[in-house]
C-alpha cells in the first residue's frame, strides 16, 4: 500500500509557512506545539527531506520546505475538492455556488466575504478555488467558476466586472538587507532591474508590477513561487527583495519581520474586481457575494 503523506502534517506545513512560525502554524490548525512538532519530523521522516531549520529563535522552512509548501497546497486543494464535491452529491438540490479567487483576495478577503454570506444564505453550499489571476479568468470563461475575483491592473476583456476593494503593492526586504537602511527612494529603472523574489507569471501581482513599470522590462527573478507566503517567507530570510500586496506583508511589517522600502515615480495601486461571464446582472448567490465583497 501507498505510503500517502498524512494531510493534517501537510496542513499544518502550510499554516507554518502562512503564518511564520511553528508555534503561530500549530495555533492556527488547532494543535500543541509540541503535537506539531512530532507531526512535522513525522513527515520529514517519511519524505526524507529536513522541510524546518530548527533553532533557538525558532523554526523557519527550509528551501526543500518551500517547495513541498507548494505541492501540499495542491494536494489540499484535491482534498478539499474531493471532500466538498462528495458533500454537493449527498446533499443534491442544495443551492451551490462555486468562487474562483487569486490568492491574495483568498487568504485575506474571501474568508470574510464567505462567512457573511454564509450568515445570509445557509443553505448556500460554496466551493472556491484558489489559483493566479490569469487561471481564474479562465476558469470564469469557461464555465467552471460562477463568479471569479482578480487582481490585474486591467478588467479582462469578454467579461462584466465590478470593482470590490482596492489594494496597494508595497517593496520590502530583510531587516539586514542593504536596502532596509536606505533613505533614498527605489525608482522605477532600478526596481525594474533588481531581480526579485516573485509571484510567478500570470499572478495579479507580477501583471500589476509589470504594468506599473512599463515599458521597462522586469529582470529575471531571483526566485520564483505560487504563493504570497513562499515569497514572503523567501524575502525574511534574505534571498532578494520582493513586491507584495500590503495585505500579505501588514503582519511581517508590524513585527519588524519585514522592512518596507520607499518608492519614488511608480504607483502600486491596484483595483480589486469581481468577474463574471453571462448576463450583465448576476442573480442568486453569485449576486449576493458580490454585494457583500462591495460592501
Amino acid at each position: 500500500m501507498t505510503d500517502w503523506p498524512d494531510l493534517s502534517a501537510l496542513e499544518l506545513l502550510v499554516a507554518v509557512a502562512d503564518h511564520g512560525s511553528l508555534s503561530a502554524g500549530a495555533r492556527a490548525v488547532g494543535t500543541a506545539q509540541p503535537n506539531a512538532s512530532r507531526s512535522l519530523a513525522r513527515l520529514e521522516r517519511r519524505l526524507g527531506l529536513g522541510l524546518l531549520q530548527r533553532s533557538t529563535r525558532g523554526s523557519t522552512l527550509t528551501p526543500a520546505g518551500l517547495m513541498v509548501v507548494e505541492w501540499a497546497r495542491q494536494v489540499l486543494a484535491a482534498a478539499t475538492e474531493l471532500r466538498e464535491g462528495a458533500s454537493t452529491l449527498r446533499d443534491e438540490g442544495t443551492a451551490r455556488l462555486t468562487v474562483a479567487a487569486s490568492q491574495t483576495i483568498a487568504e485575506h478577503l474571501l474568508p470574510g466575504w464567505l462567512s457573511h454570506l454564509r450568515e445570509t444564505e445557509p443553505s448556500v453550499s460554496v466551493v472556491a478555488h484558489v489559483e493566479n489571476t490569469q487561471q481564474v479568468v479562465d476558469d470564469v470563461r469557461r464555465g467552471r467558476a460562477d463568479v471569479g475575483f482578480v487582481e490585474g491592473p486591467q478588467a479582462p476583456s469578454g467579461l462584466h466586472h465590478a470593482t470590490v476593494a482596492t489594494d496597494e503593492l508595497v517593496l520590502v526586504v530583510a531587516p539586514d538587507h542593504p536596502w532596509a537602511r536606505r533613505r533614498k527612494p527605489v525608482g522605477p529603472d532600478e526596481l525594474a532591474a533588481t531581480p526579485l523574489v516573485s509571484r510567478e507569471a500570470g499572478s495579479g501581482t507580477r501583471i500589476a508590477l509589470a504594468a506599473a513599470l512599463a515599458p521597462r522590462e522586469l529582470a529575471p527573478p531571483e526566485l520564483e513561487f505560487a504563493s504570497n507566503a513562499a515569497v514572503r517567507v523567501s524575502c525574511e530570510g534574505g534571498y532578494a527583495p520582493a513586491v507584495l500586496s500590503r495585505l500579505a506583508v501588514a503582519d511581517a511589517l508590524a513585527s519588524r519581520a519585514l522592512r518596507e522600502v520607499p518608492l519614488a515615480g511608480v504607483s502600486l495601486h491596484r483595483r480589486l474586481r469581481a468577474v463574471w461571464g453571462g448576463p450583465r446582472r448576476l442573480r442568486g448567490p453569485a449576486a449576493s457575494l458580490v454585494a457583500i465583497a462591495r460592501a
